[in-house]
């Protein structure tokens, strides 16, 4: 009997990078919901999983970072109760982005990754007050809140940027 999947379908799949990969998109959703949700500047918690993102989308190109960050999106938005699908759309886009300006415009250092990171958070958090001006009203506290949380997210987006660029520069074809 045939099969419906060619042979080669998987075949580009590295399994001791897929796990590590595995293991830090644990790390960073244990990291979000637990820890910096108790880590609080004037009631406003950071958010690392859009430098997530745009992290996974800088290593990993255009269609693995929005993938990882599509996974990613939809444990967020289980986590975040006010949050249907924010996150699922929001966090592979910001990949996508970041894997199509990585690839053309930027290099992939450190600089350049908070640059793009800091666009990222900074685009969450309007999305985050546009969602809640639309549902209620708006405020100009709400503005002062989104650059807060941008602002506080920043140490935070540093310490995402490690492990994908030491992930995608390792050589594991022996394994």
């Amino acid at each position: 009997m045939r099969s419906v999947f060619p042979k080669d379908l998987f075949s580009g799949i590295n399994p001791g990078k897929l796990l590590r990969y595995f293991v830090y998109l644990v790390a960073c959703l244990i990291t979000q919901n637990i820890l910096l949700t108790q880590l609080r500047i004037l009631d406003v918690c950071p958010l690392v999983t859009p430098a997530v993102a745009v992290a996974m989308g800088m290593f990993e190109g255009a269609t693995w970072g929005p993938l990882f960050s599509l996974v990613l999106g939809i444990f967020s938005d289980m986590a975040f109760v006010e949050n249907t699908v924010f996150f699922t759309l929001l966090l592979p886009a910001l990949s996508f982005v970041a894997a199509f300006v990585a690839n053309y415009y930027i290099n992939r250092r450190f600089f350049a990754y908070m640059g793009a990171a800091a666009g990222g958070l900074a685009i969450t958090a309007a999305g985050q007050l546009l969602k809640t001006a639309a549902a209620d009203s708006f405020s100009v506290v709400m503005v002062t809140t989104a650059l807060l949380q941008t602002l506080w997210s920043l140490p935070f987006a540093a310490a995402a940027y490690l492990p994908p660029a030491r992930i995608s520069r390792a050589d594991f074809s022996s394994q």
